[in-house]
């Protein structure tokens, strides 16, 4: 700074005042810390709101997509309720309904078209026919039988 002071300014000046014409440090180092807190800050934001998103698809959900729409929505609208179904969502495993559907509309479908009967009899071909005998009868009363009268 120059040797000539106002009169009224203070004779000892704090370090971050600097001079007419040269770099501010201060306001460097504390426009860089303010860019990178903003990262860092925006980062966790973003990780943290994906939180539900994330844990439904390592979980492998059904409703992984109803998460991930409920995550966007939150994200949109700034309504914390719909990230908070989400993160319930993601938690809860629903029952598996859509199998079980499926074959059984699968098996109809079969009885339907009468696929079904060539099923059975292509079975009974593949079966052996055992000759029924009075050893192998189960009757009570028959000879060879089990049952007593």
């Amino acid at each position: 700074m120059s040797e000539t002071l106002h009169p009224n300014a203070p004779h000892h000046l704090p370090g971050f005042i600097t001079a007419p014409g040269e770099t501010d440090t201060l306001m460097v180092v504390v426009g860089i810390f303010l860019i990178v807190a903003v990262m860092i800050v925006g980062n966790l934001y973003l990780r943290l709101h994906s939180m539900p998103e994330r844990m439904a698809h390592k979980s492998q959900k059904l409703q992984f997509e109803i998460v991930a729409v409920l995550g966007l929505i939150a994200l949109f609208t700034h309504i914390h309720l719909f990230w908070v179904i989400g993160l319930l969502l993601a938690m809860i495993d629903l029952p598996d309904f859509s199998t079980p559907l499926r074959s059984i509309a699968g098996s109809v479908q079969k009885i339907a078209n009468g696929d079904a009967t060539s099923d059975t009899t292509e079975l009974s071909a593949e079966a052996p026919s055992l000759p029924i005998t009075a050893e192998t009868s189960s009757r009570p009363g028959e000879a060879g039988g089990h049952g007593h009268a």
